[in-house]
């Protein structure tokens, strides 16, 4: 099988309803069309969210890194390719590409993702997947940005908390992956973003949390637009950490 045959690619409009009062998409909504596009690519290829419920199995973003040049503007065009990096027994890492409407790729993402037991919440076997078959869409293509790195919060005090509600739950009855980017960019003040913009935002899931729990979230100032956040449930357990870091426009 060609690379080309290994790769998806999808077709996107910034829509209105998608953009910031800066006229960009938000990351938020990027960051969905992202985990569309794993799921478009994946069940193209016969390893899909739904084949695997079948067998009370679903796919769980463990890690997520993106870093961009320039977002669509309100209305264009863009494209969002996918493709599967390396397959380990726990885990596989997927890389993605943003394309502008003039074909420039214009930002990348990494992610790191684990095959869950639905009974169990445990990582299962990936290469006992189809008989390994998902080894036979692992590709090459470059993905020019650094993996996701490690993220150490020291902070003690919170900045802000919330109560996670009705819209923070998706269909797994947890807080949704994204909620927690969307809640994270809401840290900053709209100065920040009139100033600057973010060049790379990573995420690393460690636990699920649910409607009722409380959020803490903690945030150190590294420098050099550099913030480190963390997120922890109900006064203690951490749920995930993020690490955000900001350009001059």
């Amino acid at each position: 099988m060609s690379d080309n045959n290994k790769i998806g690619t999808y077709k996107f409009v910034a829509e209105p309803f998608h953009v910031d009062f800066t006229g960009r998409l938000t990351l938020g909504v990027l960051g969905n069309h992202l985990l569309n596009c794993a799921g478009f690519h994946a069940t193209d290829r016969g390893f899909g969210i739904a084949a695997l419920n079948e067998d009370n199995y679903t796919w769980v973003l463990s890690r997520l890194a993106i870093e961009l040049d320039e977002m669509p503007y309100q209305y264009e065009e863009f494209s969002i390719q996918t493709w599967v990096e390396n397959v380990y027994r726990l885990f596989t890492d997927r890389n993605f590409a943003l394309i502008d409407k003039e074909g420039r790729k214009t930002g990348y993402a990494r992610s790191v993702w684990a095959m869950i037991s639905m009974n169990t919440r445990k990582p299962a076997d990936l290469l006992t997947l189809h008989d390994g078959g998902i080894m036979d869409y692992i590709c090459d293509e470059p993905c020019p940005i650094g993996k996701p790195s490690r993220i150490k919060i020291t902070s003690t005090e919170p900045v802000t908390s919330l109560i996670a509600k009705y819209s923070d739950i998706d269909i797994n009855g947890h807080v949704n992956s994204i909620r927690y980017i969307e809640h994270i960019l809401d840290l900053f003040p709209m100065e920040m973003y009139r100033e600057k913009r973010i060049r790379r935002f990573e995420m690393a899931y460690v636990t699920e949390s649910h409607y009722g729990d409380e959020l803490n979230f903690f945030m150190d100032n590294a420098g050099n637009d550099m913030y480190d956040v963390e997120v922890k449930k109900n006064g203690g357990e951490v749920v995930c950490r993020s690490k955000v870091i900001f350009t001059k426009k």
